[in-house]
């Protein structure tokens, strides 16, 4: 679909480092640190830029870590290959790692989590998926993870590529896209805050219609869905009826997902991917930085 030039925004960017993430993912704004946290799923690394020094540090895991999400306790929470862990970061090379809660239904060879972040109320949601995408293989289903509880029976099933997830800022509409090119739809769903529980499930947006498939989400103060067009060069933003408003470039292909944060949460950090990107894509895997005009909403913390 054509989009008007008064649709189209560009803003000057500033590239974090020489960063060549194979799979950027999941980046992450710690207010109380001061920085910056994003990985790279198949380089096992979870990357820190600490905002004021530009300082950048890594830390190894023995697993793909596909998403993150801040812990109340201290550390991360995580997505990984075989399952939830909980993640602390110290002095060493590698995180130290602790896995938590039995392992997700289906979660067998060749599957993996990937897109996650916490709900409002600070529960882990993440998403599995078979891991060899041209196969299409509908295994992927959505899980929520409480420490009471552990890691919940499949919410949402038959997913190709779970991407997507976000909430409004009341925290009663959940987000969840398909990233896979034989779906590209993003969906909104009731959630009832009380229970952690999406119902009604509907579409929010065909992006068959648009440029990009639908990857990382992340939702602003005003209540509207930006959604990483992977393979359209672009992020987009959608107001709460499904309205595109708006349309950033950027200078990579494949931009992956999207995080507000900075201390006044106006500041847009985007990861990208070098996997599969076109030749002579410079900006392939690189992670960015904007200033869009807006502002985000701060990161709900796994609260157990």
């Amino acid at each position: 679909m054509p989009l008007p030039n008064k649709m189209r925004d560009s803003y000057s960017l500033e590239r974090v480092g020489d960063i060549r993430c194979s799979v950027g993912e999941s980046p992450l704004w710690c207010a109380e640190e001061k920085a910056w946290y994003w990985v790279d799923i198949p380089a096992r690394a979870i990357w820190r830029l600490d905002a004021a020094s530009a300082k950048l540090r890594t830390w190894q895991t023995t697993e793909m870590v596909a998403s993150i999400a801040l812990k109340e306790s201290g550390g991360l929470i995580a997505g990984m290959e075989t399952g939830i862990f909980s993640l602390r970061l110290d002095d060493g090379p590698m995180a130290l790692e602790e896995k938590l809660g039995a392992p997700a239904e289906g979660l067998g060879p060749g599957m993996r989590f990937n897109d996650g972040r916490c709900d409002r109320q600070g529960r882990f949601w993440s998403g599995t998926m078979f891991a060899d995408i041209p196969a299409a293989r509908p295994l992927g289903r959505l899980h929520r993870y409480t420490t009471r509880h552990g890691v919940s029976a499949p919410i949402v099933s038959d997913l190709l590529v779970q991407n997507g997830l976000a909430w409004s800022p009341d925290g009663r509409t959940m987000y969840l896209s398909d990233s896979h090119p034989a779906r590209q739809l993003v969906w909104e769903f009731d959630y009832d805050i009380d229970e952690g529980a999406p119902t009604n499930q509907r579409l929010f947006v065909d992006m068959n219609a648009y440029p990009g498939r639908p990857d990382g989400a992340a939702v602003d103060s005003d209540g509207c869905y930006w959604i990483c067009g992977n393979d359209g060069g672009c992020i987009l933003r959608f107001t709460p009826d499904g309205t595109l408003d708006r349309r950033i470039d950027v200078p990579m292909a494949k931009p992956s997902m999207c995080s507000f944060g900075g201390e006044d949460l106006g500041t847009l950090l985007v990861t990208s991917i070098a996997a599969g990107a076109p030749a002579g894509d410079e900006w392939a895997g690189a992670v960015l930085m904007m200033r869009p005009g807006v502002t985000g909403l701060a990161e709900a913390r796994f609260r157990g």
